[in-house]
């Protein structure tokens, strides 16, 4: 537990939470309750003072239910034209959520192209700082819309990872569909544990990170997780990966409970996000 003590004073907060969570099982279409108990809790993170950022993926998950595909799309063409309908339809339930709660949300949408080029990345930095000055919580997705293979960050694990980089956060809490980091796949195995704290990314934790989760509408396993928490802790900030079937878990985890994988902050000697991005090291 006296790992877990110094989330409690935590400033910056990234909170992930991806498709599958976001999504009815059954049917694939948004899960209201769920995005509304999502919203209160970010909004009154907020009200407490602290500085917030919300990374969601599900433009593809919605635009595809919207225009009936029942599966994930391959070709990138089909897969652009769901983001670009799911993505707007994704923002406008979010904006009427937060506005339910006097919370303002604004949307901003990032390439890799936004971090290699010098002033995208210094510009993109300033609308986030600018942003937490006025009491905003930003919402933020990959562009899929306009994105290519070259220039996508392929996850939006990897892409909270480096938004908590890039604006100072403290604390990336990954929501996911299992309750943490596990010495194998739980969904496959009955004799694997969950490990509550991770000091160090050592080759032995590599071995047992997956690549896939088995769910067809999300884009990261528990590899992509990993990798995030390379780049957030490398940067000065903790990570944890918690149950995202309860959102509740975001105030547990600040409250400072044990619950989910906990992967503790070492900040490297003269970080640079630009050397994760430009080496791929967190493929």
């Amino acid at each position: 537990m006296q790992e877990r003590e110094h989330l409690i004073n935590k400033k910056r907060i990234v909170v992930k939470i991806g498709s599958a969570s976001l999504t009815h099982k059954e049917t694939g279409q948004l899960d209201l309750d769920k995005m509304e108990r999502l919203v209160r809790i970010l909004t009154n993170l907020r009200n407490q003072g602290k500085d917030v950022i919300l990374v969601t993926s599900g433009a593809i998950a919605v635009g595809r239910n919207t225009l009936g595909f029942l599966e994930k799309p391959k070709e990138r063409s089909i897969k652009q034209a769901c983001a670009a309908v799911g993505q707007a339809r994704l923002m406008m339930v979010y904006q009427k959520l937060f506005s339910e709660y006097n919370q303002v949300a604004a949307q901003i949408l990032m390439t890799k192209h936004t971090m290699l080029n010098d002033i995208s990345r210094e510009n993109a930095q300033n609308t986030f700082n600018e942003l937490f000055s006025l009491g905003v919580i930003p919402i933020v997705n990959e562009n899929d819309t306009v994105s290519t293979d070259e220039l996508d960050f392929g996850d939006n694990d990897t892409l909270s990872a480096i938004v908590t980089a890039l604006v100072g956060g403290d604390l990336l809490i990954l929501l996911s569909d299992i309750d943490g980091f596990y010495t194998d796949d739980p969904h496959k195995n009955q004799d694997a544990t969950m490990i509550s704290c991770v000091r160090e990314i050592n080759d032995e934790l590599l071995q047992m990170a997956k690549s896939t989760t088995g769910c067809n509408l999300g884009t990261g396993g528990m590899a992509t997780k990993i990798s995030a928490a390379k780049i957030a802790n490398a940067s000065g900030a903790d990570m944890v990966i918690t149950n995202g079937d309860d959102v509740r878990n975001i105030n547990r985890v600040i409250e400072g409970k044990e619950i989910g994988t906990l992967f503790l902050a070492h900040k490297a000697k003269d970080f640079n996000i630009m050397d994760y991005i430009r080496t791929k090291q967190y493929n």
